[in-house]
């Protein structure tokens, strides 16, 4: 009869095995009530004293979702936080965890401002994290989610279910162990009528219907009286065997003493399974008493803390809006310079990198890749230093891997508001889109929309370009104006750009400007881009003699 909020006096949140603090105390009457909810949980952060003055930070207790692979993965925004410079006052990062617990220690430099770095690392890391809560239960055979109270019920009713079934079943073993010790006492008391019809016997199968149905034909006994007495036996089968199966030390007087003692201690434990059977209040005491016994063995202290902790709220230190130069190498790894680097060292920046143009360090660096979605990274990310200065990958930054997918065009978000983008794709689908459309809080949005089998060919800024040149698998070369591709949404397919036959694709897709002077390899031969006659979008090209 108790409301959830008295309930909570007892169950007073979770308890994740790696302990850490639950933020959000006020939200679990809500979650208990509903069965469903988000809980906010922390790690445990401590400072001790270093060499020299210097403090170190210590987290000992991490939020459950970052056991296993995540802890690796934790290291590594740490780090981006220190090569990025958010983070100035962390020397070194150690995993110093055992079997005995998490231990993960971040050196300081002296005088650092603890208090900033413990919020930046609830804000910008997973130490700070969000548990999914769903009480989804089997419940009267179905699924089913769950309030506390109703998991309470759902528990307390198996446990006395589970109770049942276990007093059934010893009640049973204790009504035949009592069945058998009453025919072993019974049979101590005429012992030695016992061991003539056995003498007398010509096999088991006499003896036992002697001792069960008192037949007495077939058996040779000593006296008219002892066939007699014989003739009155009754046992149960369950007697009768435990008789014949009995061994003569069990005669001696000690043992007989034993086997009437333990024939009372099966009398009390039948009464007492059949007053728990009988008696609700009695398996009440009994599931609780065996509950503590599993508590005394098992039980252990509550790891999680639970608490209503303030939000953590950062004031961002205002950046200087200078110019910088991102640099790109065909590996993607990435980093920025500022311009006065980058004009000294102009050359061999252009040789070793595959993207590079100047932006804000306020912007954000969009990169479109083959399966059609675009990421963005701020600029402020990005590690900024000297020239030959150690680069980071792309990976790091992003949600992209370049394990599963490709980058294929590489923007600031800047140099894409006031422009079209166009999209080629491998089954020779055409669009323009807006680069306004791109402007996006999300870290990775769908930049087009693509069939199951397609993906992305080319993407370039369409003002840079006047036309666009399609050459198929098979050998058909398409060139058409970039005003005849209409424009389109970022979720819309978009156009046929070229008609292809069943089994080809484009292979190859490149944009050029009018009168350039340009020629494109196919299948190792180079073809004069001006001898390609001028068409119309959605033809099917023309073959050229190679």
């Amino acid at each position: 009869n108790l409301e959830t909020r008295e309930v909570m006096k007892f169950i007073k949140g979770p308890d994740f095995p790696t302990g850490g603090i639950v933020a959000n105390k006020d939200d679990l009457l809500q979650i208990y009530e509903s069965g469903m909810g988000k809980i906010k949980i922390r790690g445990k952060v401590a400072l001790e004293k270093g060499k020299n003055g210097k403090e170190r930070m210590v987290i000992t207790e991490i939020p459950y979702t970052m056991i296993g692979a995540n802890i690796g993965k934790f290291l590594i925004e740490i780090s981006n936080l220190a090569e990025t410079k958010k983070l100035t006052d962390i020397v070194d990062i150690s995993n110093q965890s055992s079997k005995d617990g998490i231990r993960i220690v971040l050196e300081l430099k002296k005088n650092a401002d603890t208090a900033y770095i413990e919020n930046m690392l609830y804000k910008k890391t997973k130490l700070e994290d969000t548990f999914g809560v769903n009480m989804l239960a089997v419940a009267n055979k179905k699924p089913e989610t769950l309030s506390l109270k109703n998991i309470l019920k759902h528990t307390i009713a198996f446990q006395f279910s589970v109770a049942a079934r276990k007093y059934t079943t010893l009640l049973e073993k204790e009504l035949e162990k009592k069945e058998i010790q009453e025919g072993l006492i019974k049979a101590c008391d005429v012992i030695d009528l016992i061991i003539e019809i056995l003498r007398g016997s010509k096999n088991i199968k006499e003896a036992k219907e002697c001792l069960m149905h008192g037949k007495t034909d077939s058996i040779q006994f000593k006296s008219r009286i002892s066939k007699k007495m014989a003739g009155l036996l009754s046992f149960t089968e369950r007697q009768a065997t435990a008789i014949l199966e009995m061994r003569l030390y069990k005669l001696i007087g000690l043992e007989i003493e034993a086997l009437q003692k333990d024939y009372q201690t099966t009398i009390d434990n039948i009464a007492r399974y059949e007053d728990i059977l009988s008696n609700r209040e009695s398996m009440k005491k009994t599931i609780i008493f065996e509950l503590d016994a599993i508590k005394k063995e098992f039980g252990k202290d509550r790891k999680t803390r639970i608490e209503n902790a303030a939000e953590i709220i950062i004031e961002e230190k205002k950046v200087e809006e200078t110019e910088v130069v991102f640099l790109m190498d065909r590996f993607g790894y990435v980093k920025t310079v500022d311009l006065s680097t980058f004009e000294r060292n102009k050359d061999a920046a252009r040789q070793e990198n595959k993207y590079l143009f100047s932006c804000l360090n306020t912007d954000k660096i969009c990169f479109f890749t083959e399966k059609g979605i675009m990421h963005s990274i701020k600029v402020l990310d990005i590690p900024f230093g000297k020239f030959r200065d150690k680069s980071i990958p792309i990976d790091n930054l992003s949600n992209f891997s370049s394990t599963e997918d490709r980058i294929l065009f590489v923007s600031s978000l800047s140099g894409l508001r006031d422009k079209n983008l166009i999209f080629v794709t491998k089954e020779g689908m055409v669009k323009q889109v807006a680069g306004i459309e791109f402007d996006v809080s999300k870290r990775s949005v769908a930049a087009t929309k693509l069939q199951d089998s397609d993906f992305l060919m080319g993407v370039s800024v369409a003002e840079e370009y006047n036309q666009l040149l399609l050459i198929s698998e098979q050998g058909s070369f398409l060139r058409f104006p970039l005003s005849e591709i209409p424009a389109k949404k970022k979720t819309a397919i978009g156009v046929r750009g070229m008609k292809l036959v069943e089994k080809d694709f484009i292979s190859l897709c490149r944009f050029i400007q009018i009168g350039e002077t340009r020629s494109v390899v196919y299948k190792d031969k180079e073809v004069d881009i001006s001898k390609i006659k001028l068409g119309s979008r959605d033809g099917k090209g023309i073959k050229i003699r190679l």
